[in-house]
């Protein structure tokens, strides 16, 4: 008898194969030979688009369902190190009260790997006393994450950021120092366990958040202003208040500290949520700031001169159109999208824009060609119709949603 073929898509790693099995019918809960369920296998795959197409099955897949070593695909997920597979698990309804062999939860598990180390785990569950390999990933939602592979086992660094997401929904509050100092052990603030830790602080919703936050802005290590920073950019984002009473504060507080901040890390929070503020006052800084030398900081404040363009200020269109150069295909993709805001009917935008049509990185290309599509200019028309058919995994998916909608068709090339 051969292998279930839901199964054998899902160790092939072909989510599509997976999806199109399900919707003829396979069990989403089939096992291998070994008992092992198709959503464990995913999980130890680290294959967070298996496991979102099991998820979403119907029948749903049964979260809880466990394998011969009695561990259920959360506490597995917790085990890899793969947080964002962790982070589904969690928000699909997985019961963090199962326990591994050892009797521990969701919650102890974490703070385990935690406390021990991901090197010091894995030797002492392999065995294997040789040189443990180290490689850098991107997980399924983009970030970067270190993996480890020793005596024929593999996990990922992402065991702080586990504990961090799953302290609250134990009722556990930690310290804001304490969180912070979780995060300062990784210096860098691209990692998970730095957007774990900012947004549990954000979410606390306490003025006191707000205030620690505040002091961190003085202090001579770089990496505590920049979780200061980010912490108070993340309450004002997140702020559902109708009166938005963190804009102002937000902004009396970044502005001076922009004058000041040297560290680029810093900056990208700074300008982030000066660009998100509504107050007019954060606009100030942000065209000088398109011309930061950290490529992140110029690509946020880019995003902050949409209403400046629109009104037809010409300081902030001129910072626009010159990052349409930039050195960096991310910023000049920004500038596309913010050269764009200008009038229908102004000529030297679009004509920015024409000039990026030529640019070497499609990207680049396909955003400046759907914003003159947008402004009626049939200049980037054919770079549109060279993609072919943009279906639901193309990258300019979502960007082409305006395309499809907007009165004037993207007809066939002549």
């Amino acid at each position: 008898m051969g292998e279930d073929p839901l199964i054998a898509a899902v160790r092939s790693g072909d989510a599509k194969a997976v999806a199109a099995l399900l919707a003829a019918g396979a069990d989403s809960n089939a096992v291998d030979e070994h008992g092992t369920p198709a959503l464990c296998l995913a999980v130890d795959a680290f294959d967070l688009p298996v496991v979102e197409e099991l998820r979403m099955s119907d029948p749903p897949v049964r979260l809880n369902c466990t394998a011969a070593d009695g561990r259920t695909p959360l506490l597995r997920a917790i085990d890899r190190g793969a947080c964002e597979i962790t982070s589904v698990l969690i928000s699909g309804g997985a019961d963090l009260w199962r326990t591994d062999a050892e009797g521990r939860n969701a919650l102890e598990l974490a703070r385990h790997w935690h406390l021990t180390g991901a090197e010091a785990e894995l030797r002492h569950r392999s065995g294997t006393s040789g040189p443990v390999a180290r490689r850098a990933v991107l997980d399924g939602w983009g970030n970067v994450c270190e993996e480890l592979s020793l005596g024929g086992l593999t996990v990922r660094d992402g065991h702080a950021a586990i504990l961090t997401e799953l302290e609250p929904r134990y009722g556990i509050a930690p310290a804001f120092e304490e969180l912070m100092g979780r995060a300062l052990a990784e210096p860098d603030v691209d990692r998970p366990v730095w957007w774990s830790t900012t947004i549990t602080l954000q979410g606390r919703h306490a003025p006191a958040v707000w205030a620690e936050a505040a002091a961190l802005r003085d202090r001579p290590n770089p990496l505590e202003r920049y979780c200061g920073a980010e912490v108070i950019r993340l309450v004002h984002l997140f702020d559902e208040s109708d009166d938005s009473p963190f804009d102002v504060p937000l902004v009396d507080l970044f502005l001076p500290w922009a004058a000041r901040e040297e560290d680029p890390r810093v900056m990208r929070a700074l300008a982030a949520g000066l660009a998100e503020a509504m107050d007019p006052r954060a606009e100030q800084p942000l065209p000088a700031l398109t011309r930061h030398r950290d490529r992140e900081v110029r690509r946020r404040a880019l995003s902050g001169l949409h209403r400046l363009i629109a009104q037809g200020d010409p300081e902030a269109l001129a910072a626009a159109v010159a990052r349409t150069h930039d050195a960096d295909a991310l910023v000049r993709e920004a500038a596309c999208t913010a050269v764009a805001q200008a009038a229908a009917d102004s000529a030297a935008p679009s004509d920015a824009l024409a000039a990026c049509l030529h640019d070497e990185v499609e990207a680049v290309r396909v955003a400046a060609a759907i914003r003159l599509f947008l402004r009626d200019d049939p200049r980037g028309d054919e770079v549109l119709r060279s993609l072919g058919r943009i279906d639901q995994d193309s990258p300019y998916f979502a960007a082409f949603h305006d395309v499809w909608y907007h009165p004037r068709a993207l007809g066939p090339a002549d």
